[in-house]
């Protein structure tokens, strides 16, 4: 039997109860000296964000550094982070509030496609300007006087299949620039004269580069010399190199490799320059682990106009660095958003749906305090991937993970499951299921499925806790002080590559009159 120390508060005591949940996450975050992120003590360790942020690309303007992170099929899509210091991250939102924008397949009723697979971001006459790639779809572009909004209507700069990796350029003359790659044309790089405004492109293009398996391209002026980044297959494994011309056209006949392989790849990466003049590199670690491609923070010196990520080694070629002095300080700092208590009446940034919910299912306003999802019919309430209106974070690959959630499950009807999840290539299920208008404890991974405990209470607390393995156990209170164990261990998988894991709750019933459930509050932090 588990222990928590929180007590089950009333409704008039349920501000302070969360203003202490969040205190107690934010001092153990902070606290904690395990490798990764801010050390506390002026340094950083690698990764410094251990869960899936990918096909990335950071800028900065004034003291302040901006991230985006492509987001496959979730919605709202492109995910916004800002930071003062590349360590510690802050999300401010997303640039992509309906991606059925892009295609309907990605609509609740379909539930089908990629996604967002790419992103870029640039400021430009006093605007945010992201560019993306649905590799089904097309290039898209959109912009905003802000960072937190509100984003332009998505432009389409090109129609069709097989492209990937846009990055935008402007140079000193004020001339504009999109480079992308035709993956599906053996990964050519194509340049294309823009419009300065970034709105639209001039076709064919001229082909700059074209490599093995070569993606992630970033195109940048600095001095006397255009670069563009990109990935490479090699002998040696994925690794980064860079091109450079004189001439943003071309030719880019001088190439060479920044860093060699080091753990999981980290090789597709941007580059920004701090305040005061360095370099460094935001890299993804492009082979995946359970929980997705993670992110490194690499120092950058400057050998013969080239830049060398990490350590400088004897070749001239750079190493993974896998602690450095952080690029600037950041006395405010708090931890990334995880928690969430649902008093604001529009949904925390740090939430993604499956695809494109349904808004008719679910609400933050209906009963103040909590989230509201309402059941949807389905075939199977147990088929993740075939079930509407599944929220989800991020799960992190740190020493020990726990996540709870309070749900109020009242309202629940015969043939509804309202659960907490774990799903990726497979699926570990937990939650609280309904027949006969009885409902019992539920448990369902790898085929094996388990009912437990009748609920006879309104409320019901989940608990789920991994390790830095993504090895899962699920748990159950029935009054959010004392919780049991229930069902079996439970390996985390990534979906592929390209896809990672997720934690996710949802309602979803096999009855046309589904009922629903209120969430009072999610708690996710370490121990």
């Amino acid at each position: 039997m588990q222990t928590d120390r929180a007590t089950n508060f009333s409704f008039m005591f349920k501000a302070l109860y969360v203003i202490l949940l969040v205190a107690a996450s934010v001092s153990t975050v902070l606290a904690q000296t395990a490798k990764w992120g801010d050390q506390h003590n002026g340094t950083y360790a690698n990764p410094i964000l251990p869960a899936d942020f990918h096909d990335t690309d950071v800028i900065r303007v004034g003291s302040d550094y901006f991230l985006v992170s492509a987001t496959n099929q979730l919605s709202p899509g492109i995910l916004i982070m800002q930071s003062k210091d590349m360590v510690n991250w802050k999300i401010v939102g997303h640039a992509v509030n309906d991606i059925t924008r892009i295609s309907a397949s990605y609509n609740y009723d379909k539930l089908q496609g990629r996604g967002i697979t790419a992103s870029a971001i640039r400021y430009h006459d006093n605007e945010f300007l992201i560019y993306f790639t649905d590799p089904d779809e097309g290039v898209f572009m959109t912009s905003a006087g802000k960072i937190s909004g509100p984003w332009s209507p998505l432009i389409q700069l090109i129609k069709g299949p097989g492209w990937g990796s846009p990055c935008p350029l402007w140079n000193d003359a004020g001339d504009a620039y999109l480079a992308a790659t035709n993956f599906a044309d053996n990964y050519k790089v194509h340049l294309f004269k823009m419009a300065n405004n970034g709105e639209s492109i001039t076709m064919p293009g001229n082909v700059i580069q074209q490599g093995k398996a070569a993606y992630g391209g970033k195109l940048y002026k600095i001095k006397n010399y255009y670069y563009h980044f990109y990935s490479e297959l090699t002998a040696e494994g994925r690794v980064l190199f860079a091109e450079r011309s004189a001439n943003v056209t071309g030719p880019y006949t001088e190439h060479h490799q920044l860093m060699h392989k080091a753990d999981h790849e980290p090789n597709q990466a941007s580059m920004v320059q701090n305040e005061k003049g360095d370099w460094y590199l935001i890299a993804q670690h492009s082979q995946a682990r359970w929980d997705g491609r993670e992110l490194s923070l690499l120092p950058v010196t400057w050998v013969n106009d080239w830049p060398v990520a990490g350590t400088l080694a004897g070749d001239g070629i750079g190493e993974m660095a896998w602690t450095a002095r952080k690029p600037a300080t950041d006395p405010n700092a708090t931890p990334i958003q995880t928690s969430d208590d649902f008093s604001s009446k529009t949904l925390s940034p740090q939430w993604e749906w499956c695809f494109q919910p349904n808004a008719e299912k679910w609400s933050v306003t209906e009963r103040a305090g909590y989230l509201r999802l309402y059941a949807s019919k389905v075939p199977q309430p147990e088929v993740i991937e075939k079930i509407p209106n599944v929220i989800t974070q991020r799960p992190w690959r740190l020493e020990q993970s726990i996540a709870t959630v309070k749900f109020d499950i009242a309202h629940m009807t015969d043939g509804q499951i309202a659960a907490m999840c774990l799903f990726g290539k497979t699926t570990g299920i937990f939650g609280v299921k309904q027949n006969d208008n009885l409902r019992h404890i539920y448990f369902s991974a790898g085929g094996i499925t388990k009912q437990g405990l009748q609920i006879e209470i309104a409320n019901v607390w989940l608990r789920a806790i991994w390790d830095a393995n993504g090895l899962a156990k699920f748990y159950y209170s029935t009054d959010g002080v004392n919780y049991d164990a229930f069902g079996d261990a439970y390996s985390i998988t990534n979906v592929d590559n390209d896809g990672a894991a997720k934690i996710g709750i949802y309602t979803a019933s096999d009855n046309e009159s589904g009922g629903f459930i209120d969430i009072d509050w999610f708690h996710y932090g370490l121990n």
